[in-house]
């Protein structure tokens, strides 16, 4: 297993995944907002922390929080009925990579399964290019704040009735926080009649847990389910789910609606993940790339034709065609409305008649001719007729 990625070449690897999965750098979503407004409008003065007890959060929840507040900062809000995709890092063009790198990717505005299938799949993927090899997905859910209330009260009741019979330690540390305890509990294995969390779902969460079980099943995306895997906090809520690699964990990702909430202003549903892992550092300043035109832009509507553009994202990278869509986005119109701005020669559209058909529209944006494929060896196809 490598222990250490080369600075230009996560930093290459992040931003091929994030365009196949249409994902926006942070840096062209915040010079936008910027460039949207007038002087000292829409920014704080002063970007203020949302709070010690967020200070002094787990490392992931760092940095998401810090990710956050750079969007604060630039005065950016999520527009109504439009979810963002973004990646961020802390590598950056121009300047020498630091010894520990950070990979973000976040959907913001959406509250759909959608999200966490696609941020999962991102990081599965960049996980494989990085390390050669497949890793190890574990996902659970915490639910939300309905459910880890019921849950707090079922974990009080497990420690105070086993007192007798669980470690000590478990036991003075379920007094001061009980999340603590039942890790601390599981770390020791004697966590087998421990209380588990998607037992005492709420109908909101627990339908969110299934949907995104079916996108994972519908798409190949292998998983198992982790009773074990556990969010602690009340920043973080419903999925959780950590990537691993020769038994080291190298990302973890849960929804973090509250901690959005409270850093941004804003009631908007967000899920994130990061991905930490070591960079050579020092050295030469990282090399700028210009953005890529994108081939192919994918454009689809509906349930069956979002679970092919996750897998036709994979299909396409594995055969080097430069695609890119807006996997988030419902209407068909705004879909097209971006499409015609990033100018690629052709479009794909696939609408709910053609994911039952297993087609897709190919159109050919100067001659406007269209074609209808199968999407079954498509890109292969693709590339002897575009």
């Amino acid at each position: 297993m490598r222990t250490t990625i080369p600075g230009d070449e996560l930093l290459r690897k992040t931003r091929s995944v994030g365009q196949y999965y249409g994902f926006v750098p942070l840096a062209t979503i915040t010079a936008a907002a910027r460039g949207t407004r007038t002087p000292g409008e829409g920014a704080p003065s002063k970007v203020t922390a949302p709070g010690a007890d967020v200070l002094l959060l787990d490392p992931v929840a760092m940095s998401v929080s810090s990710f956050l507040n750079q969007c604060r900062g630039a005065g950016f809000v999520v527009p109504g009925g439009r979810p963002l995709f973004i990646w961020h890092s802390n590598l950056a063009p121009g300047r020498p990579s630091p010894k520990r790198a950070v990979v973000q990717f976040h959907a913001l505005g959406t509250e759909r399964a959608l999200a966490e299938a696609v941020i999962l799949r991102a990081l599965v993927a960049l996980v494989r290019d990085l390390f050669h090899t497949e890793p190890s997905v574990r996902i659970n859910s915490m639910g939300d704040r309905e459910t880890r209330a019921r849950y707090l009260r079922e974990l009080n009741t497990f420690f105070k009735r086993r007192a007798n019979t669980l470690p000590e330690e478990c036991v003075l540390a379920a007094r001061t926080d009980v999340f603590a305890a039942a890790e601390l509990t599981i770390l020791r294995e004697c966590a087998e009649h421990l209380p588990v969390p998607t037992e005492y779902l709420s109908d909101a969460s627990r339908k969110r847990f299934e949907d995104l079980l079916e996108y994972l099943e519908a798409t190949e995306t292998p998983y198992e389910l982790a009773r074990d895997l556990m969010s602690r906090g009340t920043h973080w809520n419903d999925t959780c789910f950590e990537i691993s690699v020769g038994g080291k964990r190298v990302a973890w990702g849960s929804r973090y609606n509250e901690l959005a909430r409270r850093v941004l202003g804003q009631a908007i549903p967000a899920m994130g993940a990061v991905l930490q892992i070591e960079s050579s550092p020092g050295g030469e300043a990282l090399p700028s790339a210009p953005p890529e035109r994108a081939r192919f832009v994918f454009v689809h509507i509906g349930e069956e034709a979002k679970r092919f553009s996750i897998q036709l994202a994979e299909e396409f990278r594995r055969a080097r065609l430069s695609l890119t869509q807006d996997i988030g986005i419902e209407s068909l119109t705004e879909q097209m409305r971006l499409a015609e701005g990033r100018n690629p020669p052709y479009l794909l559209i696939m609408g709910r008649k053609e994911a039952l058909e297993g087609s897709v529209i190919l159109r050919n944006r100067q001659t406007q001719e269209e074609t209808s494929l199968s999407v079954f060896g498509l890109s292969e196809r693709l590339k002897a007729i575009a």
